[in-house]
């Protein structure tokens, strides 16, 4: 007999859009072995049938409820300048040729209303979220680019810093944001893309709450108190959201909500550095950690997740939070969360847990929703 609760919770995401904040979709299959690069990666993979070796596929998608996508278009740091411009525009291209190969599974949108129109219509939503400030190459002009191409957030950082910002997992240089760095953070409030804060340092998260004038997001983190990870956000960050009036969007990558995957992941930092390798870079932390001879990888499971939910909302508020499982951006995830058709799972947790369906619903995606309006609102104003 099926959880009453879990019937809940999908009746929930049938009425109220479900926002995540991040899946790395577009560069899981562009890094199939199979996919041609001189064909689009869109047309090398039937996503209408089950991809075992993927987290994502429609079928999943329409299991677990989604409603709305912010796409990653991630590019590694180890593409330099122009290079990485060059994948960013790449990768934007792949997620609108994959919405042109299945239209009635994705819609493009570049508003809230939008997203509400194609949700309503039987869609899944979709924008882009460009993953790393590197991809602009210091250049405005490109960043005001990616929001043309339909990009509507940008995270300053992923795993190395920018010449202008500071990452989490990378060596202090600019001590938060560059003057430059606050200049990109105005201009992309300026023409309606998202700060996302996600990846960066607790300066640079620090130093873009006191410069933005419109709410900020975090794609893809949990809570640095339950979970002592530097991608996490610490709690005097957590509790500025609400004068900033940003989300929160938590992720569901072990190493950042199991303690004891915390652990590992800094044991295999170590031996990394040890051996002369980065630990930043994800290629090379993979194939690392294939063979290396440390203790197995904990497991995490889905209470790991409602904790970082949890706390977030008790320091946040639940005005603050949403979901950004960041899917195919890891290879596994916490059980009960194994792919994008267990989002029910957890929201069933939380009904269960004495959460109020309004509630829910804010979590899932109105508060996201929220923060694109005021962003777009303050756009149209400049």
């Amino acid at each position: 007999m099926q959880n009453p609760s879990f019937e809940r919770a999908r009746a929930l995401l049938k009425s109220t859009p479900l926002v995540d904040g991040h899946n790395d979709l577009p560069w899981a299959l562009r890094s199939l072995p199979e996919v041609d690069e001189t064909r689009s990666a869109a047309f090398e993979v039937d996503l209408t049938q089950p991809q075992p070796r993927l987290h994502t596929d429609f079928p999943r998608l329409r299991a677990g409820g989604l409603g709305m996508q912010f796409w990653s278009v991630y590019v590694p740091c180890r593409l330099p300048g122009d290079a990485a411009v060059t994948a960013v525009i790449q990768q934007a291209e792949l997620v609108h040729t994959l919405a042109a190969q299945y239209p009635s599974q994705l819609r493009i949108v570049g508003t809230a209303a939008e997203a509400r129109a194609a949700f309503a219509d039987g869609r899944i939503a979709s924008m882009l979220g460009a993953e790393g400030g590197h991809s602009i190459n210091e250049s405005l002009g490109v960043l005001r680019a990616l929001y043309r191409l339909g990009v509507r957030y940008m995270t300053l950082t992923h795993n190395d810093n920018t010449p202008w910002a500071d990452s989490a997992t990378d060596e202090p240089a600019a001590g938060g944001l560059t003057d430059f760095g606050r200049e990109v953070v105005r201009e992309m409030n300026r023409i309606g893309m998202l700060v996302d804060l996600s990846h960066v340092a607790a300066t640079t998260m620090r130093d873009a709450l006191d410069v933005a004038e419109v709410p900020v997001i975090f794609s893809h983190s949990s809570c640095r108190a339950v979970a002592d990870h530097p991608r996490n956000v610490p709690d005097d960050v957590l509790a500025r959201l609400p004068e900033n009036g940003g989300v929160c969007m938590i992720t569901f990558v072990p190493s950042f909500v199991s303690s004891a995957a915390v652990e590992w992941d800094r044991q295999l930092r170590e031996a990394m550095a040890a051996a002369g390798l980065k630990h930043s870079d994800l290629t090379a932390r993979h194939e690392f950690a294939g063979t290396w001879d440390g203790p197995p990888r904990p497991k995490a499971d889905l209470a790991d997740v409602v904790a970082h939910v949890e706390h977030a909302r008790e320091v946040a508020g639940i005005d603050h939070i949403g979901i950004g499982g960041d899917y195919d951006g890891v290879d596994e995830l916490p059980a009960g969360l194994e792919d994008v058709s267990g989002y029910p799972n957890l929201f069933a947790a939380l009904l269960d847990r004495g959460w109020s369906e309004e509630d829910c619903a804010k979590l899932a995606g109105e508060n996201v929703l929220r923060v694109l309006s005021a962003a777009e609102a303050y756009a149209a104003e400049r």
